[in-house]
Formats: structure tokens, sequence, C-alpha cells
């Protein structure tokens, strides 16, 4: 585990076996009025904590994007952050117990992988404000968060994985290859959510243009397909990557953080200039060395959800009803496509403007048994 903070931290508490690293200088800061939407004053002692998962702040995905909202709103704030950032699981609760003991009065835990700590956490600390992202830390099933101090931030993301899949099906047709797929981290909510709609997304652009584009890993009535065991970009997941690439696509859509590395590997050594697309990022812009086979990322706002909330955490008035980021809201969208604009089938940008505006009026239901 690694703690840091933008300035200096002032009575560390080490949860036994853990190393902390601390970064920069400074004093603590003043109350200060924030710039951002929250308005009003920062409450005295406002500080703001993030704890990631095993992913890592550098995944160039959801804990990366949660970072960057955190610290945005901790800028403007004038605030000091703690992030914790975690290596495996067994990380999750000490870190959560360690950002109590440095006194943080606003939690962020990023990913469905934190739920159960999350929720202990924030029963032994009803005083306290968190958020959770990609969950609705329910654990009992019974419709509302285990615990009253919990926000959570969801992303109706088959939305725009749905046109994600209409503009890889586009693809792939234009090429004559008509062969798309998609490979999982875990089968979880967060991840499967895409796939679903990249695949329903495929099969409009068949059912529209009377087209034959095939899919490969991912089938939705059964909601199983090719998952790689983690989200760690490894020789598993390479060869997870390659078995769909030994299908003969020509675009991919690798769902997990860092294991749109091993799709990377996989194409790279395989020669064949099969493009794939990012996910929760936009993914030619968080790494630019895959920038020239990025067709479009998926994203999710994480970092605006993060911000918004920290912003609002920081007057005292903190309101846990769950946001869930949709089209509509601009929560969940499609990026640029980058230097592939000028290669796009004619007319797809407009197909994707006109599909995305009958998702938002509710004339074409897209959905997921993922979907919040």
């Amino acid at each position: 585990m690694t703690i840091s903070r933008t300035k200096k931290l002032v009575g560390v508490t080490v949860a036994a076996g853990l190393l902390i690293a601390l970064a920069g200088c400074g004093s603590a800061p003043e109350e200060t009025d924030p710039t951002g939407d929250a308005g009003g004053d920062v409450v005295e002692g406002f500080t703001p904590c993030l704890v990631s998962d095993d992913g890592g702040f550098n995944d160039k995905s959801f804990n990366q994007s949660a970072l960057e909202g955190m610290e945005r709103a901790a800028e403007e704030l004038g605030v000091e952050p703690i992030e914790v950032e975690s290596s495996s699981a067994n990380d999750y609760a000490p870190n959560l117990e360690n950002l109590i003991a440095e006194g943080c009065t606003f939690i962020v835990s990023v990913g469905f992988k934190l739920s159960a700590d999350t929720i202990a956490s924030a029963t032994a600390n009803p005083d306290v404000s968190y958020a959770i992202i990609d969950d609705w830390a329910d654990a009992d099933g019974d419709g509302e968060t285990d615990a009253p101090n919990i926000k959570p931030l969801q992303f109706d993301t088959v939305q725009a994985a749905y046109l994600g899949g209409y503009a890889a099906a586009a693809w792939s047709a234009q090429s004559g290859v008509n062969k798309v797929g998609t490979v999982g981290g875990i089968p979880i909510p967060p991840v499967t959510i895409f796939m679903d709609g990249f695949v329903d997304g495929v099969a409009k652009y068949n059912e529209d243009k009377g087209a034959n584009v095939e899919t490969f890993g991912w089938d939705v009535e059964a909601q199983d397909g090719s998952m790689t065991g983690g989200f760690a970009a490894n020789d598993t997941a390479k060869q997870a990557m390659q078995g769909i690439l030994d299908q003969g696509v020509d675009v991919i859509l690798p769902v997990g953080g860092p294991i749109y590395q091993s799709a990377r590997d996989a194409i790279t050594d395989g020669g064949t200039g099969t493009v794939m697309l990012g996910v929760d990022s936009d993914l030619a812009v968080a790494d630019p060395s895959v920038a020239d086979m990025v067709l479009v990322s998926i994203m999710k706002r994480i970092d605006e959800a993060v911000y918004q909330a920290t912003m609002e955490a920081s007057t005292g008035d903190f309101d846990v009803s769950p946001y869930v980021g949709t089209l509509e809201n601009e929560g969940v969208g499609l990026s640029g496509f980058g230097s592939f604009e000028s290669q796009l089938p004619e007319g797809l940008t407009e197909e994707l403007d006109a599909l995305r505006e009958q998702i938002i009026s509710g004339e074409l239901e897209v959905t997921s048994p993922s979907s919040p």
C-alpha cells in the first residue's frame, strides 16, 4: 500500500505490516471557498481521501480517472487529499482503517471489489461520508445501501458500449473482415455491462445495414465468455487476447483496466493491424503509446463523478442519493476517433449521433442485466 498527499502528512498512523510512502511538503490548509459547482464554504477539517482497487492508480482506466477527479477537486478547494493505492485485495480493509486514523472526512472507494470493506468501514464510522464507484453497497439486496453514509457512483455504461459496438461493426464491415471480439477481466457487472452493450451494438449494425458482422468472446444471453481471470496485464491475459485474435477479428474490446496492454502485445506480436477499443477513460489520451491502435474509447466519466461528489462533501451537506451516469447527463459516452476519423465509413458519426439521441429519448431501449 502507498499513501500520498499533495502536502505534508501530519501524525501518520501506520497499520501493521504496511509500507507508507509520503510525498510533498507544506502546511495544513486554511478554510477556503471552493471555486467549483458545489458552492459555499469548505467545512473545517475537510479531508477527502481515495482508495484504489488492486489495479492501482496507473491503470490508465478507472482508478486513474478517479484520482484525477479527486485531485481536481482538492486543488480547487485548497485542501490536501490522501490517496491510498492497494496492491491486492488484502489491502482494502487496512487501507480504509488507516484513512480513518488519518482523519479522513470523505472517502471514495474505487470499485466493486471494495464493497464489503467499504460497507464495514462506513458502518463503523457513521460520521464519515463515503462514496463507492461501480457498486450499490447493497450486500443484502434489499434495494438500499447497507450504510446510510455511502453514496453509490454508478454508470449505465451499456449505453455507450452499444455505440462502441456499432462503430466496431461498421469498421470491420468496411474492411471486409466482418469479425469483432471482446475479452473481460473478471465477470463482474462493471465489466460485463461493457460486453453486453458491445455485442448488442454490433447486432444493431447488422440489423440496420443487413450486415453479418460476427462477435466473439461474449454471449449476452448466457452471460458467459472470454475472461482473463483478473485485471493484470500478464501472459494469461495475453493468451486470452490471442484466443480472440485467432478468430480473425480486426477489432477487439479488452475490458479491465491494464489488460489492454495484453491486447496491445498480442496485436503487435501478430502484426495483424487489429484495432482496439478503450474503456473508462480516453485510452488514446491516457496512454499515447497505443493511440495508433485505439479506434475509439467507451468512456464513463468517473473523474467528473468523483469531482462533483468531493465538491459536495466539502460543504458538509452531502447527498447520499445514488448517482447514475448516462448518455443524457454525459456520465458515459464515446471519445473521439482520433487519427482514425478520416478513415471512418461515410456517415458513421451521424448514425452514432442519431442512435445516441434515440437512446436518450427512450425510443431505443438499451439495457443489460448489469445496468444500474
